[in-house]
């Protein structure tokens, strides 16, 4: 072994010496070339990016713009407004990305006209993009007439100030960049040569049948073998194959218990997210998902143990069955998205008429809602469910098809289990269900009781 280490003392230094002062004249000249043609490749790629850029970012600008101007200018040409029309062509100017604008107005038996307008100075259009897009107006629904043609012109001198901005700082930051990278390599250089030889040195000097399970191992990339490799192999073999096999079984062990580890935690990490989502898989089967209100299913369970406490107690037990009056043409007319919106709308109304903890209200339906009233009368119940109807009204939502009132309004039917009563639920429902076709019958927009007249109010009743 001393044998060894005196020919890699002798011989080793010779060879590694002579392929570092090759290798070393070789990257400096790729060092230098390769920066030269990063910088001159890299700020031509990036200001034909900007500029592509540039005109994209532009392009959007005159979208958004013929967007919003496209409503406005097409009723003014439809209601023959030559004053408003001339001010929003002016207004353009204003827009820095806009260097003219043409509106070219053609009513049906009417003479064309042409309304433009550009900056001062504006020679055309160049690279700059150019948008058309044809002006239409609906007078009443289903009818759609085009009455002009919007042209909006970029302003090829703003991208080219774009460009000159964003220029500087790209040759300033490929020429760093370069610089950075050239030095990099530099240093590259050393820690992939001068480093490693003393590290072998430095290894060999220490070597000793103490420490044989210690081996050689540089810190660089084994995809192209070179001198360095070779050492570090021949140095490596040197090693006992029995210190390597008892280094790799403790390491496999190490692994095997980081592992078990892992595993434990990440049994306890799914139980534990398996168990949220059961609580939050209870919580969507008792919630109606759009409203956020109970559903059907916590309705009925409610409803249950409301009656339970209702005969336990001797307390009467109030059920309100409302409705949204025409809600089908309310879908038809102003689409399914604005139909959710207004079934939202009319749930927060009913849940904010509650004031008792005891009180629920449910979706049981499409647009059908229930109203639990535990110990409240007969008169008390009929008060709140003015309340709500009034609350449903006063959200004032638009519904021009509806035949009760231009906004949305509900009819509820009103039923009352009396102390000491030995109907069921499904009685007391009937009986709500039919006083709300009364209400309907009756016109809509109204609380119908138990009969076909309002119950009496007598002083003291509370909800």
């Amino acid at each position: 072994m001393a044998v060894e280490r005196g020919e890699f003392q002798h011989t080793g230094p010779q060879p590694v010496h002579c392929v570092a002062r090759s290798l070393g004249g070789r990257l400096v000249m790729a060092t230098l070339a390769f920066c030269a043609l990063f910088i001159l490749v890299s700020v031509g790629v990036l200001t034909i990016s900007a500029w592509s850029a540039g005109r994209v970012r532009m392009d959007a600008e005159l979208a958004q713009i013929e967007q919003i101007y496209s409503t406005t200018l097409s009723k003014a040409i439809w209601e023959l407004d030559r004053e408003a029309l001339q001010m929003q062509v002016q207004s353009t100017m204003g827009i820095p990305s806009v260097g003219k604008i043409m509106v070219r107005v053609t009513l049906t038996n009417r003479t064309a006209e042409l309304f433009e307008s550009a900056h001062e100075g504006w020679a055309g259009g160049g690279w700059a993009p150019v948008r058309r897009t044809a002006l239409t107006y609906v007078p009443y629904p289903g009818a759609r007439e085009e009455v002009g043609e919007l042209a909006l012109y970029g302003d090829e001198n703003v991208l080219w100030q774009r460009l000159r901005s964003e220029l500087a700082t790209i040759v300033i930051a490929q020429v760093l960049q370069s610089l950075m990278l050239a030095g990099l390599i530099m240093l590259m250089f050393n820690r992939m040569v001068t480093v490693h030889v003393q590290r072998i040195a430095s290894h060999l000097a220490g070597v000793n049948p103490g420490n044989l399970t210690v081996q050689l191992r540089l810190a660089r990339s084994r995809q192209r073998p070179d001198e360095l490799t070779q050492l570090e192999s021949g140095v490596n073999q040197l090693q006992s194959s029995l210190a390597s096999y008892l280094k790799r079984l403790q390491h496999h062990e190490q692994e095997l218990a980081g592992h078990r580890d892992r595993l434990a935690q990440l049994v306890d990490e799914r139980t534990a997210e398996l168990q949220a989502a059961n609580e939050r898989l209870q919580k969507l089967a008792r919630t109606d998902p759009l409203t956020g209100l109970p559903n059907r299913r916590h309705f009925d369970e409610a409803r249950t143990t409301e009656m339970r406490r209702a005969r336990r107690n001797g307390q009467s037990l109030s059920l309100l069955v409302c409705d949204i009056d025409f809600f089908k043409g309310y879908n038809d007319h102003y689409g399914h998205a604005m139909g959710d919106r207004c079934l939202c709308t009319v749930a927060l109304a009913l849940q904010a008429q509650l004031g008792r903890a005891g009180d629920m209200v449910a979706r049981i339906g499409g647009e059908e809602f229930g109203v639990l009233l535990p110990a409240t009368s007969r008169s008390a119940a009929y008060k709140l469910a003015e309340r709500i109807r009034e609350a449903v009204a006063a959200c004032a939502i638009e519904h021009l098809h509806s035949e009760a009132a231009k906004v949305v309004t509900i009819s509820i039917g009103l039923a009352v289990l009396e102390p000491g009563a030995t109907g069921d639920f499904e009685a007391l429902f009937q009986e709500a269900d039919e006083a709300l076709y009364r209400a309907k019958a009756a016109g809509r927009n109204q609380v119908a009781g138990p009969d076909a007249s309002a119950p009496p109010r007598h002083e003291g009743d509370t909800t």
